[in-house]
């Protein structure tokens, strides 16, 4: 039998996660990580790989990915944020575009950070 003050007591795993929260990260990581975790989802990846083929209404990517509206939608929210994704009004419907220097920049960007120099450079 589990004594009441253990039940009480938070997971070791609870503990790891409210210490890396309170760490500070530097912002030029936090972003790193927002891109990366954006694309961290098949749905997400199978949405990018629609998109790099040309614009599409939310209804279409709902029918690419046969997922339901609030989904689709929920995983948009993730992609445009990180800057991958940008998006337009037209009527009544949601015209989603890749943004494709998005992926060459932070390319760039991540070379930087990590100290990895320009491609092809040794």
């Amino acid at each position: 039998m589990i004594a009441e003050s253990d039940a009480l007591s938070p997971s070791p795993a609870h503990i790891r996660s409210t210490i890396a929260t309170i760490v500070d990260q530097p912002d030029d990581l936090r972003a790193l990580r927002l891109f990366h975790k954006a694309l961290a989802d098949v749905n997400r990846l199978l949405i990018v790989q629609r998109l790099a083929g040309g614009a599409a209404t939310v209804t279409e990517l709902i029918d690419h990915v046969r997922l339901s509206q609030p989904l689709v939608s929920w995983h948009l929210g993730k992609l445009r944020p990180a800057g991958i994704l940008a998006t337009r009004r037209s009527g009544r419907e949601t015209v989603c575009s890749i943004v494709p220097e998005s992926f060459d920049a932070q390319s760039a960007r991540e070379r930087a950070l990590l100290g990895l120099g320009a491609p092809g450079a040794s």
